[in-house]
Formats: structure tokens, C-alpha cells, sequence
């Protein structure tokens, strides 16, 4: 048997089915498990091999196990990425990735397959990609096109991120699937009820001319496991992640406190001055060794950040805290924020005919004020790669 937690028969239900549970992010998922989905790869690796693996899964009773997983999933309105880790979860628990990693993988593939997903399997050289149809912008990882659609590898980072798509040998497994209608998206809207007894208080402090400010935020480190392999995405789906619940409550009350009775220019310099002197600045490629846009919440978990995840959680703030409309600019070397304030400040950003003021959420050489801009950059071109207006009420 290759499950590594505990079961018990389930009653009413067939002779070989079990009540299983395993960890979600500290939430514990019960499922239901048949003994048939207990299916043995022992390689080598060939499409031969993966059709066999299937037409064994095909003839076990795996919709309990599917119909569980989806349950699981409208209960907690879990988005595409998230019910994604919860099948990476589920299949660890089926077949633990470190003892047979190819198993592991096709279980993966074979549960969001069966979750209604466009998917397919690629195997190149010695190696086994897994891709799901999307038909978002994903950048850095592998992609490709099969009648029409767009496939986005979801393991290259199992394989250092550095598989040579080139030069290699590469056999598409042509597989029937059924019922595979969905899109996967890498939106998400919200974030999972996560245990309280997981989140740690950490420290952030900050100055404004004589004033110091100190917080004591509630964070999660599942949250970096949540998001470790999220991929580099369109601004307009990174911008729009959200807190955990405990972590916003622990945040967005104190600063609302903290900024009672200011004017909104001197709120929102406020916040653009707490995401940039809150933390270190460290590139993405010093840190991370790549490009990896942080979280709002990754970028409070980690102790350092560079300017998109800083932009990043600015954004999130203003939106929250004031909702004004607000435009996301991309020069060559650096993303900053402008907001659509009443009255424009300093030299205004003309998008669409409308006015936005420059509000640096990044430290620089010089304390930029609101409506400042870095002088490097006023003959810079730029891109604004999103742009946010709040919904009529």
C-alpha cells in the first residue's frame, strides 16, 4: 500500500474504498480512497509504460477520490493554483514524490485530468513534463501550442528549471481524455483559511521624520510553499493577490489606524514610505537567482524585496485602504506605481486622457516625496502594464 496515513473502511461504500485524510496548509482534507488506485510504475520511462499506468487507473475506482478532492475544493473556493497544490497534496500522500518521482507526477497529471483540466504529457529525454492548457500569459517556463491551445509546463522547476527543450528527444503521449473542458488559471481571488496555530508574529518598523512605527504582523510560511513555484504572470493577475485572512487583520487595521486623520496624499505617502523602508531591497537575481515576483504576502515573509514586489504590495494597500484608481508602469530596469488622486501632483502621468501622480513605493538615493520621480527616469520610456479602476457602485 502506498498511502502514509492512516485509513479506516468506509461504510456504505465499496468493500475496497477508505476514509483518508491528509494535511492541506495545516487543514485537514478527508477523502475517499479506493485500494484499486493503488497503481505501481516502475519504469523506464516510455509512452508504453504511461499507458499502462492509465489504462490501470482508467479500470480503478478513482471518482470517489476525484469527487472528494472537488469537493473539498467548492467548500473552500479554492481557485485553479490552489486546487493545484491540493492535488500536488493529494498525490504526495498517494505516492510520495521521493520515492518514485515519475509516479508521483502521473498521479498529478492523472487527478487534474480527471478534475475536468485540458492536459497532456510530454516526455523528453530521460525526463517527464507535465503541461495544463491555459490561456493566460505565463512567462520563463516551458509553453507550447497543440490545436490551437496553449500548454504551460507545471514541473519544470522539479528539474532545476534548466531542461533543454532544443536539443531534445521529445514524444508527445497521445492519450484520450475525456470531459477536459476547463482553463486552467493562475488567478487567485483568495486565499485558503489557513491554521492560526501556523502563523509566527514578525517585526516591522519604519520612521517618518521623528515618528517611528512598529507592527507586529501574523505571517505564514506555508505561504511561500503555497506560492514557491508560482510562475511569473501578467501584472494584472500578480496585483491582484491577496492577504490570508490572519495576516490582513493583523496589518490593514493598524496602518488605517496609524494614517486616522490624515489627508489622503499624506496617507498614501504613508504607505508608499512603510513598503519602502520597511524592508531591504535585494534583486530578484541575487536573492532568488532568477526573476520571481513576490506576493504581497511573500514580500512581508521575506526580508528582502525588489521594486515589483514592493510596487506589488503598494498596490495592494492603496486598493485596499483608499481604492483609487492607479496604473502600473514598467520602464526597462524598474516597475513604479502613479494614483489617480482629485488633483494631480508634481509632473502628472497622462494615461488615457487622465492624470496620475508618481508615488515611489522603492527606496532610492534621494527621499522621494509623492509626486517625485526618479530623475533617471523622466527620459526613460515606459509601459503602463496594468491599470485599475474601482468598479461603479
Amino acid at each position: 500500500m502506498l498511502l502514509y496515513c492512516s485509513y479506516a473502511p468506509a461504510r456504505g461504500i465499496g468493500q475496497g474504498t477508505f476514509a483518508v485524510r491528509f494535511d492541506f496548509y495545516g487543514d485537514t482534507v478527508n477523502a475517499l480512497f479506493d485500494k484499486s488506485c493503488t497503481v505501481t510504475f516502475s519504469g523506464p520511462l516510455s509512452e508504453n509504460a504511461i499507458l499502462y499506468f492509465y489504462q490501470q487507473m482508467e479500470n480503478a475506482n478513482y471518482e470517489p477520490f476525484i469527487a472528494s478532492l472537488n469537493a473539498y475544493k467548492e467548500k473552500q473556493q479554492l481557485d485553479d493554483w490552489l486546487y493545484y497544490q491540493l492535488i500536488r497534496k493529494a498525490a504526495q500522500f498517494v505516492s510520495p514524490k521521493a520515492d518514485n518521482y515519475l509516479r508521483y507526477t502521473l498521479y498529478k497529471w492523472f487527478f487534474l485530468a480527471k478534475s475536468g483540466y485540458g492536459t497532456t504529457l510530454r516526455i523528453i529525454d530521460d525526463k517527464l513534463l507535465f503541461y495544463v492548457q491555459s490561456d493566460e500569459n505565463v512567462y520563463e517556463i516551458p509553453c507550447y501550442t497543440r490545436d490551437g491551445k496553449q500548454y504551460v509546463c507545471l514541473n519544470y522547476h522539479d528539474y532545476g528549471n534548466s531542461v533543454n527543450l532544443e536539443k531534445a528527444s521529445i514524444t508527445e503521449v497521445s492519450l484520450l481524455q475525456q470531459n477536459a473542458v476547463k482553463s486552467f488559471s493562475y488567478k487567485v481571488s483568495q486565499m485558503p483559511e489557513l491554521n492560526p496555530a501556523d502563523y509566527q508574529e514578525r517585526d516591522l518598523q519604519f520612521a517618518i521624520n521623528d515618528n517611528n512605527y512598529r507592527f507586529k504582523i501574523k505571517l505564514n510560511p506555508q505561504v511561500q510553499t503555497m506560492f514557491a513555484n508560482y510562475p511569473v504572470v501578467d501584472y494584472a493577475s500578480y496585483f491582484d493577490l491577496p492577504l490570508s485572512r490572519e495576516t490582513y487583520e493583523s496589518l490593514v487595521p493598524v496602518l488605517k489606524k496609524n494614517m486616522k486623520g490624515l489627508n489622503v496624499k499624506n496617507g498614501i505617502d504613508y504607505l508608499m514610505r512603510f513598503t519602502r523602508y520597511a524592508f531591504l531591497f535585494e534583486p530578484d537575481t541575487q536573492q532568488f537567482g532568477k526573476e520571481k515576483r513576490l506576493t504581497p504576502e511573500q514580500t512581508l515573509l521575506y526580508g528582502q524585496s525588489d521594486c515589483e514586489d514592493r510596487a506589488a504590495l503598494f498596490f495592494y494597500l492603496v486598493k485596499e485602504i483608499y481604492n483609487l484608481p492607479m496604473i502600473v508602469m514598467a520602464y526597462p530596469q524598474h516597475v513604479t506605481i502613479a494614483v489617480k488622486f482629485d488633483k494631480a501632483l508634481g509632473k502628472p502621468i497622462i494615461y488615457n486622457g487622465e492624470r496620475y501622480t508618481v508615488c515611489e513605493p522603492t527606496p532610492q538615493k534621494k527621499d522621494l516625496r509623492v509626486g517625485q520621480m526618479m530623475p533617471e527616469l523622466s527620459k526613460e520610456t515606459y509601459e503602463v502594464v496594468y491599470s485599475y479602476h474601482p468598479k461603479s457602485k
